[in-house]
């Protein structure tokens, strides 16, 4: 990018010049003293303008709001596509030799108190900052460029936008990082570009052959990746424990390139140390693919499914044989798993904390009774839409999950007040329990779980047939509680 611009701004110094010989040899005059002090200016301040500084214009679009508040004096210079890629800033204003006017510019400077603080507290201050302002931080004079690229400030990299070019910003971001160590970015830890649509397989590859100590990737809603941009990443990324791929439509298993896996011994086997994995709305992803990724990441501990809808029980059964600490699943809207795979997933047993089999239709009271049965320290289940689970699947699991904290039964028409009855009187560490469109609820249900959860703090009961007195006796007796209700004569 340095070389680039030094390219532009010597065309713009020799443009100068050839207009300045054009108008001495028009008027046959040689150029005073005070001229050639003026040229030889010129030149320095253009000259001054070459800083090694990714511009804000790489990290935004030029259409883009930050990008339309600088300065009105500078001008850019644009790719084919019409992309910017540089930012040249008009030269400074010419230097003011009235003593009243240099008093004020002195005073002006003076109540500059930002440049009283030391190194420490800017670099404080910088921490909060995102990508792109950092960027433009660093812009402003020598003093801020220094402290803008303090390698403690770049363990993060966090860029956000559907326009944002994120293929070059990542590009140019990772060459000035990689300034003080050749080829490698040592610092950075974390890569979140989440939402980021125009990013490529190109721009992975540069994450995967420039961050090896990478730990942390977010590109959820980026559908343009592929399998093999981020076979890549888990490759060469050897620490990479958070992989969040959500949305990407394209990828359909998580392995290592055969390169890697021809490298690594058979001791350590075809392993990847990722420990969170959230593929939620990965529609394509199915038993084999899940197969592969059980075989290749077993020391997952979060593993998210939703919208996967191509999993069955098979894939499940996959999973348990070689991801055995898996303490939050979640496999909501998954429309083929059964009972059969709840008991599958039981066999996790105390490890697993969190489960969330909302509009699993095929599941019933039978797979709720393999996870109370095994699963005993669960502290959150989501079930909503499953409409096989009735009283006594809510028996079993109040009897045996007591330290159940967080409970959705919405839209289980069977669930009655004799279910809730069950749950008062055995889960009082309660917190959060939804109710939604449950039909056979009523008011005294809800009274026997106010009067023996004092901790309930959220409570929905919308579409739910419930009296105002009986709303007015859970607000009385769970003070902190927030209800969600639809009866318009409680407020």
């Amino acid at each position: 990018m340095g070389a680039s611009n030094g390219k532009q701004y010597g065309s713009e110094g020799k443009g100068s010049s050839s207009i300045s010989s054009d108008v001495s040899s028009s008027t046959d005059h040689t150029p005073t003293k005070a001229q050639k002090n003026a040229a030889t200016s010129e030149d320095s301040d253009l000259s001054m303008r070459t800083l090694s500084t990714p511009s804000p214009a790489l990290i935004f679009p030029p259409t883009s709001p930050g990008f339309q508040n600088g300065r009105g004096s500078s001008t850019s210079s644009s790719s084919v596509t019409g992309e910017t890629v540089a930012m040249v800033h008009s030269p400074p204003p010419t230097r003011l030799t009235h003593p009243l006017i240099r008093l004020a510019a002195k005073q002006q400077k003076e109540q500059a108190h930002v440049d009283r603080l030391p190194d420490q507290s800017m670099i404080h201050i910088f921490s909060f900052l995102p990508t792109n302002q950092l960027c433009r931080c660093a812009r402003v004079c020598r003093r801020w460029y220094n402290l803008a690229w303090d390698p403690r400030l770049w363990r993060t990299i966090r860029l956000t936008g559907e326009t944002i070019n994120v293929d070059r910003a990542l590009k140019v971001l990772t060459r000035r990082l990689c300034q003080d160590t050749p080829n490698v970015c040592l610092m950075l830890e974390t890569v979140i570009v989440s939402g980021c649509r125009r990013l490529t397989d190109r721009g992975l590859y540069t994450i995967a052959q420039c961050c090896p100590e990478l730990r942390r990737l977010e590109v959820s809603g980026c559908y343009n990746i592929s399998n093999e941009a981020v076979f890549d990443v888990v490759s060469l990324c050897p620490n990479l424990e958070h992989l969040d791929v959500s949305g990407c439509s394209k990828v359909t298993c998580i392995s290592l390139t055969r390169e890697a896996s021809i490298k690594l011994s058979p001791l350590h086997g075809k392993q990847i140390s990722i420990r969170y994995l959230d593929m939620t709305d990965c529609f394509v992803l199915e038993d084999e693919g899940l197969h592969t990724i059980a075989a290749h990441c077993t020391q997952l501990t979060h593993l998210y499914l939703r919208r996967c809808v191509r999993i069955t029980d098979e894939g499940l059964r996959y999973l348990m044989i070689y991801c055995t600490s898996i303490k939050e699943l979640s496999v909501s809207d998954c429309r083929f798993v059964s009972d059969f795979g709840m008991r599958e997933i039981a066999k996790l047993e105390s490890r697993l904390r969190y489960l969330s089999i909302a509009h699993c239709g095929r599941i019933t009271d039978v797979g709720i009774r393999y996870i109370a049965k095994y699963c005993s320290k669960l502290r959150y289940l989501n079930a909503r839409g499953c409409e096989g689970i009735t009283d006594h699947g809510v028996e079993y699991l109040a009897k045996n999950c007591t330290k159940l904290k967080s409970l959705d039964i919405g839209k289980c028409p069977l669930v009655s007040d004799t279910g809730l009855e069950f749950l008062a009187l055995n889960c009082f560490n309660l917190k959060r329990l939804s109710l939604k469109s449950c039909e056979s609820i009523t008011g005294q249900g809800l009274q026997i779980v106010a009067a023996n959860c004092f901790d309930l703090q959220m409570l929905n009961v919308q579409d739910c047939d419930v009296s105002v007195d009986a709303l007015r006796f859970v607000k009385r007796h769970c003070k902190r509680c927030i209800i969600e209700h639809t009866n318009p004569a409680f407020f």
